[in-house]
């Protein structure tokens, strides 16, 4: 375990980072700043947990020199007895929240976040059940303060979304939903169903740090930009102007469209934010496969074996498959009551890196 001289180490760093905050020029530049920023709050919860652990070793460390001297009168040693087992019940989780704090940051996890939802097997019903995922991911958010926008849809026959593609706005948004990417599985009874059997679709789930423009840049000449008449439903602009935008980067292949505003300024702005994203996950994972790091798979070909979660509607039932934990409250998970199930995805996430080894000269 580190020492109690790394906390000097943390207070000296985190006076630096203060001193440049400061400075005139940092406000000027809005990368730095944010940068700075995003370091001091680390410091700032490092240095917290760091003061609580070291204090009760302090103290512990009195308490027993109190029980060891034979000078101690009885009523002072009573009193360190129970301080002493007060510390030592504490010390456990000061001492995990200590290697907790000491994780390297995850820069993206404080940046907003771009979903993209597709309805996978199932026909209609995974597009009904897709428009189900939007929604809950909507209500989450509001509940959270968050804003979300959507950037295109493509909306099915019977009301449901064969593709959503929609942001999500706020604090810690990514680090909080990160773990949704996958394949979503439902098992529930149609509404086109007369027989009354329960079938089994699936949506896959992709979730996007937004990217910045330092990130990935995008030079006019890599991208072809299209523009088409919107369609499906919309205000007096649908299908009257040609405002929707498709945008394709020459070099990989992809392609973005969004049709949801009615400027054309405005969509092709907010087709830039997905390309910009999708762009920054394939770099990403370019970069775990040099280091030998095992590829992300985020979102899997939409089959039903491929599946993170199950959502079993007769039984009121939903089941994490990763971390094999089930919650019987189904009803009030899809109305966006999901923070058990994200924060039990979060600290698994926790263990598996705390099983690592954490490099503490980190400053």
């Amino acid at each position: 375990m580190i020492s109690a001289s790394y906390l000097d180490k943390v207070n000296a760093r985190l006076a630096a980072v203060e001193a440049r905050l400061s400075a005139p020029d940092t406000a000027a530049d809005h990368n730095r700043f944010r940068s700075l920023m995003s370091e001091h709050n680390h410091l700032k919860k490092l240095q917290g947990v760091a003061q609580r652990y070291f204090t009760l070793l302090k103290d512990m460390e009195d308490s027993r020199a109190l029980l060891e001297n034979d000078g101690t009168e009885t009523e002072l040693r009573e009193m360190a007895e129970e301080e002493l087992a007060l510390c030592e019940q504490h010390l456990p989780a000061a001492e995990k929240a200590l290697m907790i704090a000491l994780l390297p940051p995850r820069p993206e996890d404080s940046r907003n976040t771009i979903f993209e939802i597709r309805a996978g097997t199932g026909g209609d019903e995974a597009a009904l059940f897709a428009a189900d995922l939007f929604r809950m991911y909507a209500r989450f958010a509001e509940e959270k303060g968050w804003r979300t926008n959507v950037i295109d849809a493509n909306a099915s026959n019977i009301g449901g979304y064969k593709e959503i593609i929609f942001s999500v706005e706020g604090q810690d948004v990514y680090r909080t939903l990160r773990y949704e990417s996958g394949v979503h599985r439902v098992q529930r009874i149609p509404v086109t169903e007369a027989g009354g059997r329960i079938h089994t679709s699936a949506a896959t789930v992709a979730v996007l740090p937004e990217a910045e423009e330092i990130d990935v840049v995008i030079k006019p000449e890599e991208v072809r930009v299209d523009i088409f008449r919107s369609s499906g439903p919309g205000g007096q602009s649908v299908n009257t102007t040609d405002s929707a935008v498709r945008l394709t980067h020459l070099a990989t292949g992809l392609v973005v469209q969004c049709q949801d505003e009615k400027s054309q300024h405005r969509n092709k702005e907010k087709a830039m934010r997905v390309l910009r994203a999708r762009l920054l996950d394939r770099l990403q994972d370019a970069e775990d496969e040099k280091r030998g790091d095992a590829r992300r798979s985020q979102v899997g070909s939409g089959d039903r074996s491929e599946r993170v979660r199950t959502y079993n509607f007769p039984q009121n039932r939903v089941t994490d498959h990763r971390i094999n934990m089930t919650l019987y409250n189904l009803d009030r998970f899809m109305e966006g009551d999901i923070d058990d199930l994200l924060n039990a995805l979060y600290e698994h996430d926790v263990q598996e890196r705390l099983q690592k080894e954490v490099d503490v000269d980190v400053l």
